[in-house]
């Protein structure tokens, strides 16, 4: 199993943190964030990493390596001059992709099975992906999904519409085809792909049962440090 984690965002709610320092490197509980995450997404089984770095990304390799000493094969994509968005950023990287893969970012530790939207995404060969959803009701972030059965019926990135009870929770398995659709060299977010899926109804939810965490905010970051110091 594959997973991708896009890592290259400027995080500009942390300037002051992230001046010198990729996000993803962040002490949090006493070391960066990306080693935590990294433990995560093996101990879900997986062996292979993909990361797609850009701002200061090389102090990313510097740290991850190869990544030997977290027990996974690292291997990297570099964002070019010119910023192409979640999506772009898959699709500068296609030749690195396996026919399915799991993508979440660089900021989001989410304690759950990371395999298991890929599972999902492999086990009905006739949705193109499976996104991971939690039911939010507004608590933790803005929710922005609704569902239908199985599926994901709606996608809604910034609405407030009350209907939407359920949150991206930051990871979702797809198929290498929805991203050699994308048209090279052009701007395209994660968001645009998991809208289109759900209007075509080829974009099936997966419930998670416990809150996810992110680091893209100092109220983010002190969550995690006690959810950890506290395991």
């Amino acid at each position: 199993m594959q997973a991708v984690i896009l890592t290259d965002g400027l995080a500009t709610r942390l300037r002051s943190r992230t001046l010198t320092t990729p996000k993803a490197l962040i002490e949090v509980a006493g070391k960066p964030f990306i080693g935590w995450q990294l433990e995560l997404i093996r101990d879900s089984g997986f062996e292979k990493v993909l990361l797609c770095i850009g701002h200061l990304g090389e102090r990313i390799r510097e740290y991850v390596g190869d990544g030997r000493r977290f027990g996974l094969g690292v291997s990297y994509s570099e964002d070019g001059p010119r910023l192409l968005g979640t999506a772009g950023a898959l699709r500068r990287a296609l030749d690195d992709l396996q026919p399915t893969f799991l993508v979440t970012y660089g900021d989001s530790y989410l304690p759950f099975d990371y395999s298991s939207p890929l599972r999902d995404l492999r086990a009905h060969p006739e949705a193109l992906g499976t996104l991971a959803v939690f039911q939010n009701r507004g608590r933790w972030d803005v929710s922005n999904v609704e569902l239908s059965g199985e599926l994901v019926a709606r996608y809604a990135k910034g609405s407030r519409d009350a209907e939407l009870e359920y949150i991206d929770y930051g990871a979702i398995a797809l198929r290498r085809e929805v991203i050699r659709s994308i048209l090279e060299g052009e701007p395209h977010g994660l968001d645009q792909i998991q809208t289109e899926l759900a209007q075509q109804r080829r974009l099936r939810a997966l419930i998670a049962e416990e809150r996810f965490f992110e680091i893209g905010s100092e109220q983010g970051i002190s969550d995690l440090e006690q959810r950890l110091r506290g395991h």
